[in-house]
């Protein structure tokens, strides 16, 4: 009999501030640092609603416009599903903007904004190579564990 696969998904947002630099967020739950972004909603919410709302509920910043720049899938684990996980380049906030930062306290213990080495450094492994593709393409780029695949055009 088939079945249908039931696959986690997540939506995270590449925010820039008007000096180049990457906004990141240090979770509570998890090590190291991350991008804003979280777990897409089982109630039929799109990527984009999942960044757009998981960037709101994280930072209180409101994104308007975002380019998808790569879906990348996550490798299977022990007891784990694959997953997908979408990448949006939300362009820059304004000075004004940043300064209107509002951490959700129970998920974000700090944030910061980082030179794009700086930040590529801190972010954890698979984010790090989404991120650092997805400040590179013009388009939207098919990962598999955040590595181009052979045979897929850009």
């Amino acid at each position: 009999m088939f079945r249908i696969p039931e696959i986690p998904a997540s939506a995270g947002a590449i925010i820039l501030d008007d000096e180049g630099r990457l906004l990141i967020l240090k979770p509570t739950y998890k090590s190291g640092w991350t991008v804003p972004g979280g777990i897409m909603e089982d109630d039929g919410e799109t990527p984009w609603d999942a960044c757009r709302r998981e960037v709101r509920e994280e930072t209180g910043l409101e994104v308007t416009h975002g380019r998808l720049v790569c879906v990348d899938t996550r490798p299977a684990k022990k007891g784990e599903k694959l997953g997908l996980r979408f990448l949006f380049h939300c362009g820059v906030v304004s000075a004004d903007q940043a300064k209107q930062i509002r951490l959700q306290e129970y998920e974000i213990r700090e944030h910061r904004w980082a030179g794009i080495d700086e930040a590529l450094e801190l972010l954890r492994p698979a984010i790090r190579r989404r991120v650092k593709k997805g400040l590179k393409t013009k388009s939207c780029l098919y990962l598999e564990g955040g590595k181009r695949v052979d045979g897929v055009s850009r």
